[in-house]
């Protein structure tokens, strides 16, 4: 069975999609790039910045979906240069410190609204 999940703590989504899907003990997220949900537009700074407002989305998303980044198992990662992989690491790791997901990072020749970083995830729920 599929679960559509939703939260007003993350940016709506911007086309046919959902924020995430539930089906079984797997929560499949969607991309997020960093939106602030309470203004919908994009996150002013760098990297680090931008690499932090989608965490927190996807904290929020996963959090609706009764699960947390402890529970991640993979991550692909989508940035627009990879001259930014460093700086990317250092927010990153803030938010997994241990038991690292899986993950995959990619350069990508453009992200919506001119985002620097999008990051999709699965995870599991008990």
């Amino acid at each position: 069975m599929k679960k559509v999940i939703h939260t007003d703590k993350a940016p709506k989504a911007v086309g046919p999609y959902s924020q995430a899907v539930r089906t079984g003990n797997l929560v499949f997220t969607a991309g997020q790039i960093p939106i602030d949900p309470a203004t919908g537009k994009l996150v002013p700074g760098g990297i680090k910045e931008q690499a932090h407002r989608v965490l927190e989305n996807l904290k929020a998303v996963l959090e609706a979906a009764g699960t947390d980044f402890s529970r991640v198992v993979k991550c692909t990662v989508f940035l627009d240069d990879l001259k930014n992989f460093a700086e990317f690491n250092e927010a990153y790791g803030e938010y997994f410190a241990s038991d690292q997901p899986a993950r995959s990072a990619f350069q990508v020749a453009g992200l919506p609204l001119g985002a620097k970083v999008e990051i999709e995830m699965v995870a599991f729920v008990d």
